[in-house]
């Protein structure tokens, strides 16, 4: 464990104290005296420090608890899995429907118009040969 950082003379802020408290508690720091002398006169300080040992103490648990899904639980998520596969699926599908509809709307308007050009142009051909 190394030492906490070095203060200077003006004192110790409860801003410096906030910022190395995470350390010292997690054991990585030793508190410099300034900043023991600071926590032990400051509320605020003491409030703080206290809140990261239950912060810690709760992490602490949450290693050591252990969660047991409730009977059930993967088949109901498998079949909303299959569900939701489905539903995009059959979307997928009309989706793709609706472009080969549409689609083929645009080539047979565009085969009639490009036959009606046609039509138009063997009529003038016959009157001009008459």
């Amino acid at each position: 464990m190394r030492s906490s950082r070095f203060f200077g003379s003006g004192g110790v802020s409860c801003d410096d104290v906030a910022d190395a408290l995470p350390a010292i508690v997690d054991g990585l720091e030793v508190a410099a005296i300034e900043v023991q002398r600071h926590v032990a006169a400051c509320l605020r300080c003491q409030a703080e420090l206290v809140q990261y040992r239950k912060v810690l103490r709760t992490l602490h648990q949450l290693r050591t608890e252990v969660l047991e899904p409730t009977p059930g639980l993967l088949p109901d998520i498998l079949a909303a899995l299959e569900a939701a596969g489905e539903r995009r699926a059959i979307h997928h599908l009309l989706n793709g429907r609706r472009v080969a509809y549409v689609g083929g709307i645009a080539a047979a308007t565009a085969a009639g118009a490009a036959g009606a050009i046609l039509a138009s142009r063997a009529r003038r051909k016959v009157r001009l040969a008459s």
